[in-house]
């Protein structure tokens, strides 16, 4: 398997794999900031966790997806998740994605230090030549941040995927490529250091 269970940590944040027992953690890490309300992700509330963690072990169990809870280091508390996903070995590719944090976390320097942790993996550890990201067209706040990481936009697919509401979105693709990860990582740590 490409993607092997692993453990990373950053100054302030754990990034461990995601567990059929971190349930009830993970529904209180979404309840700050009641976030399974956006209407343009998917978050997990109490009546789908368990789907929810299942659907990611699956994945992981098809060398699909690496699923990780996102823990803070200082309360050893869960407050987001996060996974390599549509891992592509053949051809050394992987989606960064899933990725939610609570309310009071956004904003904060955990985005930068979960990513710098994940594209650090990528791209030294499996030899990635390329990491991909995804969002929804509306969900501004995460093309903003997927921007700010210095990921290039590759394109928009329109009607990509049909919403549980019956909607189509239309997914915006962003991507860092083996080349340009050097600079984004000096860019990212400098971020850190501000």
């Amino acid at each position: 398997m490409w993607l092997k269970e692993t453990e990373l940590e950053s100054t302030s944040v754990k990034l461990i794999p995601m567990r059929k027992d971190h349930a009830d953690d993970i529904v209180r890490a979404a309840s700050d900031g009641e976030l399974w309300k956006l209407w343009y992700t998917s978050v997990p509330h109490q009546d789908n966790v368990h789907a929810y963690i299942d659907e990611a072990l699956r994945q992981q169990s098809e060398g699909l997806a690496l699923p990780f809870v996102v823990v803070d280091k200082v309360s050893q508390k869960i407050i987001g998740s996060t996974r390599f996903c549509t891992a592509d070995s053949k051809n050394q590719r992987v989606e960064i994605g899933y990725t939610w944090y609570s309310k009071s976390y956004q904003r904060s320097s955990v985005n930068t230090e979960c990513k710098i942790l994940l594209l650090t993996h990528a791209f030294e550890i499996l030899d990635a030549i390329a990491v991909q990201f995804t969002t929804h067209w509306h969900n501004q706040a995460s093309r903003t941040a997927i921007d700010r990481l210095g990921a290039k936009q590759d394109g928009v697919i329109r009607n990509h995927q049909k919403m549980p509401n019956g909607g189509y979105r239309d997914t915006v693709i962003f991507s860092i490529i083996s080349s340009e990860w050097p600079v984004v990582k000096q860019s990212l740590l400098h971020k850190l250091d501000r």
